[in-house]
């Protein structure tokens, strides 16, 4: 009898242990990080897996090539990137427009810009343009804005430092 009892409570605890271990699991996979709701790809069409920029700050900025306020900070933007060129920031342009638009825009505009294709900017609740995201080392975003800046003043250029830290 107590034998019996002893493997029914044998079994129920390692039926329980099994159970735990896959909510844990299942709760693990359902954790979404700003990594995995952002989609761009490369302007070859190649889908860019932004958890390779884990450990780094990721600046994007989403714009357009008809957006004016979007034109008017590029300038300042680069102004930044030069500033921080030694620092662990990585710089996404993405916008949602064609490859073909991008590329004319980029002869026009020769900015060392690293531009990319949004494919979701909707779905990301981008309203306006443009729309700039700060997303910290561990993929946690950390600023979101839409409107343009003067990227290059202290104010904005502490903002991109710390959001490393």
């Amino acid at each position: 009898m107590r034998l019996r009892f002893f493997i029914h409570i044998s079994v129920l605890l390692l039926l329980a242990a099994c159970n735990g271990q896959e909510a844990a699991d299942k709760n693990k996979q359902t954790v979404e990080t700003e990594y995995d709701k952002i989609q761009l790809t490369e302007l070859d069409h190649t889908a860019i897996d932004l958890n390779q920029y884990k450990g780094k700050t990721l600046f994007i900025n989403f714009w357009a090539t008809w957006c004016r306020p979007c034109i008017e900070e590029m300038p300042s933007i680069q102004k930044m990137q030069e500033q921080l060129n030694d620092k662990n920031i990585v710089y996404l342009f993405a916008s949602d427009e064609t490859v073909e638009q991008i590329e004319k825009f980029k002869q026009k505009h020769p900015y060392p810009f690293h531009y990319v294709r949004a494919e979701n900017m909707e779905s990301l609740n981008i309203m306006a343009l443009p729309t700039t995201f700060i997303i910290n080392p561990s993929g946690k975003l950390v600023f979101s804005e839409m409107g343009n800046r003067k990227w290059d003043s202290r104010e904005n250029i502490d903002l991109l430092i710390n959001a490393g830290k």
